[in-house]
C-alpha cells in the first residue's frame, strides 16, 4: 500500500518531500497498530487509502502527511503539540481542522452536525486543505461502508447527500461528487440503485456500438478541420439517471440520452469550433445549449454543454472543453489551489471562495442548529441563476432570487436603500423571480430608509436574510425587545401559562443557550425581528416546564395511599392552629403554589398531584385546572387553608428584573412604605444579564400582596413579580 502511494505521488505531484510522508505512515502505522476497521483489515489500510485520494490530486507534501495522519488526535492519545513538534504546525493545523467535535455532549445529532459543520467551515476558510482531505477521507469511508450495520449505512449516506457532495459540486471536485453521489445513492435507495445498475448493463452491448458510431462520425470531423480532439462516450451517473427519472416522472426506458459524450481540445477557440462541427452533424435541440466558458459557474466549471439528436434518432448529451478545463471540472479548487500555484493565484482563489465567507458571514448570525443546517444544505446545493449588472458583470444567485438578493450582493448599503427595480430596462416588483440571461438595474434611495421585514419572506440566499437581519438588529433592538416580549407573553397566554412562570431559572437558561444568546433581551429582540418563532419558543419553555408537572403510575399510586390512610381525627382538626395546607385532612405533605394562579388565603382551592413536587395548590377558577378535570380528574384531591382568613401568614415572591444598582434598595422602600413586614430576601447572583431576588413577607391578606407586588412591578427594568410558595 505504501509503494502504491509513493507511485501515485511520483506521477501526479511535484516537489513531494518522500522522508515527510514515509514518518507520517511510521507515526499513523503506530498510533493506529491496535486498531482495526469494521472490515476486519488494520486501520492503517484507512489513512493510506485517504493519501492516496490526495495524491490523484495532486496535492501538495503537507496534505498527503495531514491525510496519513488525520485520525490520530481523535482515535489515538497523540495531541496536536506533538504532532506539531513532529512534523509541522502547518501539518497539525490540518489535521485538527479535520477533527470532528467528538468530546462534547449534544441533546440532538441536528446539533452536534450543525457544530462540526461549522468547524469545518472555519477551518476551510483558513486553509482549502481541509475540505479536501475530509472529501478524500469521506470517500473512502463510503467505498467501504458496506462492512457497517444498516442503520449506519443510512446515516453515513444522508450525511454524504446532504454536506459532503454539494461541497464537492461547490468547488468543482465532479469526479468526487458523482462518485460520493453514487455510493450514496445505493445505501439509501437499495431498490432503486440496484434495479438502474441492471437496466444499464443489459444494454451495455447497445450502447457501447452506439458510443463507437457517435465518436468515430466526430473523431472523422474534427480530423478533416484539423481539430486535435480526444473523445469519448460513457453511461451517465446512477443517481444522475435516478433523478431524471424523479424529476420528469418517466420510466429508465422513456430515458433515451443516458450516454453524455466529451471533446477535448487545446483552446478556447477550439472549442467553439467543435461546437460548429457538432452541430453541422447533429441537429441540436433548441433550448438545450450552455455556455459556461463564457460564463463560468462560481465552483470553476467551465464547458460547452449541448444536446443534439444522435444516429437512430436518440438525443444526447455533448461537452466540449480543453483539457485545462477538464481538469479543472474533474478536481475543481484542487486543481488551480494557491499553495500550488504560488501567491499569484491567490487572489483568484480567494475570489472563487466568495460562497464560504458569504456563509460563514450567514452562519455566525444563526443559532438555530436546524436552521442553520437547512440553510446550509439549501446554500450549497439549489440551483442558481446567472444575471447581469448594467456594465455587463456577472452575478451568480440561487433560483428564483429577487432584485433583493440581487442588491445585498453588490453591497449590503444597496440592499438597504432599495427602493425598486428594473430587469431588461422595464420596472418589475421586488418580489420578482430573476432568470438567468437578465440585465437588473437596482433603485436606491439617497439615504438607507431600511429594508421590510416582508423581504425575509421574499428573498432566497441567506446572505441577503442575514443582512436584512442584521439592519434589524441594529437599527430597532429597543423596538424589538419591546414587541418581542409583549408576542411571548401573548403566545404563552394562549396556551395557557405565565411567561414569567416558565421563562425562569433553567428553563430560561437552557432556551438561552440552546440559541446561542447571553440575556433575555437577546431572545425578545429576536422573535421582535422574526428570527426565531414565538411559538416554538414557548412550545420549548412549556415543555421544560411540563417536564416538572408530570408523575409517573408508581408514584401516584403512592400518594394516593398516604392520602387515603389520614384520619378523622386529623381531618376534624382545629383548623385556626393547623399552619399552610390541610391535604384531606393531611398536614405534613410537601404543597405548593401555583404561579399560573398564584393561590393566597380566602381563595377557593383545589390540589393537583404533581412528580416529585408534591401537591401543587390551584384557584379553583384556574384555566389549568378546567384542562385537568378533562384528562386527569384522578390526580385532583381536596384540600384547605391551615388558617383561616386574616391570620398572618409568610408570602415568598420572586422579582425577576434586568440586572443594575438600586434594584434592590427600590423594592426594599416599597415594602417599607407598605402594610407588609420583611420576613426575609436573597438576591441570587445575576444570570445572563437576569437579576432573581426573592423576598418574603409577612402579610395579613390577599390585597396587600398584591398592592406590594403591583408597584414593585412598575420598577424600571423588572421584567416580572409572582408568588412563589408558602
Amino acid at each position: 500500500m505504501l509503494e502504491k502511494l509513493m507511485k501515485k505521488i511520483d506521477k501526479n505531484c511535484n516537489n513531494i518531500d518522500k522522508d515527510m510522508v514515509q514518518r507520517a505512515y511510521s507515526l499513523a502505522y503506530s498510533a493506529h497498530k491496535d486498531q482495526r476497521r469494521e472490515s476486519g483489515e488494520p486501520y492503517i489500510m484507512h489513512p493510506l487509502e485517504v493519501a492516496g485520494i490526495l495524491a490523484d490530486m495532486g496535492m501538495d507534501t503537507s496534505a498527503i502527511t495531514a491525510g496519513l495522519l488525520h485520525d490520530v488526535i481523535e482515535d489515538t492519545n497523540y495531541t496536536y503539540e506533538e504532532v506539531s513538534k513532529e512534523f509541522s504546525e502547518e501539518v497539525a493545523n490540518l489535521v485538527e481542522g479535520v477533527t470532528k467535535l467528538g468530546k462534547i455532549k449534544y441533546k440532538t445529532k441536528e446539533e452536534q452536525q450543525a457544530d462540526n459543520v461549522r468547524k469545518m467551515l472555519l477551518a476551510m476558510a483558513k486553509d482549502i486543505r481541509v475540505i479536501l482531505i475530509k472529501l478524500a477521507d469521506r470517500l473512502h469511508n463510503m467505498r467501504t461502508l458496506k462492512y457497517m450495520s444498516v442503520e449506519k449505512q443510512k446515516e453515513k449516506a444522508k450525511e454524504t447527500f446532504d454536506i459532503y457532495a454539494p461541497l464537492a459540486h461547490r468547488l468543482g471536485m465532479f469526479k468526487i461528487k458523482w462518485e460520493l453521489e453514487d455510493l450514496a445513492f445505493r445505501y439509501m435507495n437499495p431498490n432503486e440503485y440496484y434495479f438502474i445498475v441492471r437496466k444499464i448493463a443489459e444494454k451495455r452491448v447497445e450502447r457501447e456500438n452506439y458510443i463507437e458510431l457517435v465518436v468515430n462520425q466526430l473523431q472523422e470531423s474534427l480530423d478533416k478541420s484539423g481539430i486535435p480532439a480526444e473523445i469519448d462516450g460513457r453511461p451517465k451517473h446512477f443517481y444522475s439517471v435516478y433523478r431524471k427519472m424523479v424529476k420528469k416522472n418517466k420510466t429508465i426506458d422513456q430515458i433515451f440520452d443516458l450516454t453524455a459524450f466529451r471533446i477535448l481540445v487545446d483552446t478556447v477557440k477550439d472549442c467553439y469550433a467543435a461546437l460548429g462541427i457538432v452541430h453541422t452533424i447533429f441537429k441540436p435541440i433548441p433550448g438545450r445549449f450552455k455556455d459556461y466558458i463564457a460564463m463560468p459557474k462560481p465552483n470553476m466549471y467551465q464547458s460547452l454543454h449541448s444536446t443534439v439528436i444522435g444516429p437512430q434518432g436518440k438525443p444526447f448529451e455533448i461537452q466540449i472543453r480543453t483539457f485545462e478545463m477538464h481538469k479543472t471540472a474533474e478536481y475543481g479548487i484542487a486543481a488551480h489551489w494557491k499553495y500550488k500555484e504560488g501567491v499569484e493565484n491567490a487572489e483568484d482563489i480567494d475570489k472563487k471562495l466568495t460562497w464560504l465567507r458569504e456563509i460563514l458571514e450567514w452562519q455566525r448570525e444563526t443559532s438555530d442548529a436546524e436552521e442553520f443546517m437547512e440553510g446550509f444544505k439549501i446554500d450549497l446545493f439549489s440551483d442558481e441563476v446567472f444575471v447581469f449588472t448594467p456594465k455587463g458583470s456577472v452575478i451568480n444567485l440561487p433560483n428564483e432570487s429577487t432584485p433583493i438578493d440581487f442588491a445585498y450582493r453588490i453591497h449590503t448599503d444597496i440592499g438597504n436603500r432599495c427602493v425598486g427595480a428594473k430587469v431588461n430596462g422595464k420596472m418589475v416588483p421586488l418580489d420578482y423571480s430573476l432568470k438567468t440571461g437578465e440585465i437588473v438595474e437596482v433603485l436606491a434611495s439617497s439615504a438607507p430608509k431600511g429594508p421590510s421585514i416582508d423581504w425575509l419572506s421574499m428573498v432566497k440566499s441567506n446572505q441577503a436574510k442575514s443582512k436584512i437581519r442584521a439592519w434589524f438588529k441594529k437599527a430597532k433592538r429597543e423596538e424589538n425587545i419591546v414587541k418581542g416580549k409583549e408576542t411571548l407573553e401573548k403566545e404563552t397566554k394562549k396556551q395557557g401559562y405565565n411567561f414569567g412562570e416558565i421563562a425562569k431559572g433553567e428553563f430560561l437558561d437552557n432556551i438561552l443557550k440552546k440559541y446561542n444568546m447571553n440575556s433575555i433581551d437577546d431572545l425578545y429582540a429576536a422573535v421582535g425581528i422574526g428570527a426565531l418563532v414565538p411559538a416554538t419558543v414557548v412550545g420549548k419553555l412549556k415543555e421544560l416546564y411540563s417536564k416538572t408537572e408530570k408523575l409517573d403510575a408508581n408514584e401516584l399510586k403512592v400518594i394516593q395511599e398516604q392520602l387515603n390512610k389520614s384520619n378523622k381525627h386529623h381531618e376534624n382538626k382545629d383548623k385556626g392552629t393547623s399552619p399552610g395546607i390541610i391535604v384531606k385532612g393531611e398536614t405534613n405533605l410537601l404543597v405548593r403554589f401555583a404561579k399560573c394562579c398564584n393561590p393566597v388565603p380566602g381563595d377557593d382551592i383545589v390540589g393537583y398531584i404533581t412528580k416529585g413536587r408534591g401537591v401543587s395548590i390551584h384557584r379553583k377558577d384556574c384555566k389549568n385546572i378546567d384542562s385537568l378535570l378533562k384528562n386527569e380528574e384522578n390526580k385532583l384531591v381536596e384540600v384547605s387553608w391551615g388558617r383561616p382568613k386574616g391570620a398572618a401568614f409568610v408570602a415568598e415572591i420572586q422579582i425577576n428584573a434586568e440586572d443594575r444598582e438600586g434594584l434592590l434598595a427600590e423594592s426594599m422602600e416599597i415594602i417599607s412604605d407598605s402594610k407588609t413586614s420583611l420576613y426575609a430576601v436573597n438576591a441570587k447572583p445575576p444570570k445572563n444579564g437576569i437579576a432573581k431576588i426573592n423576598i418574603k413577607l409577612k402579610i395579613s391578606n390577599t390585597e396587600d400582596l398584591k398592592d406590594v407586588m403591583k408597584k414593585i412591578k412598575k420598577i424600571k427594568g423588572v421584567i416580572d413579580v409572582y408568588r412563589t410558595k408558602n
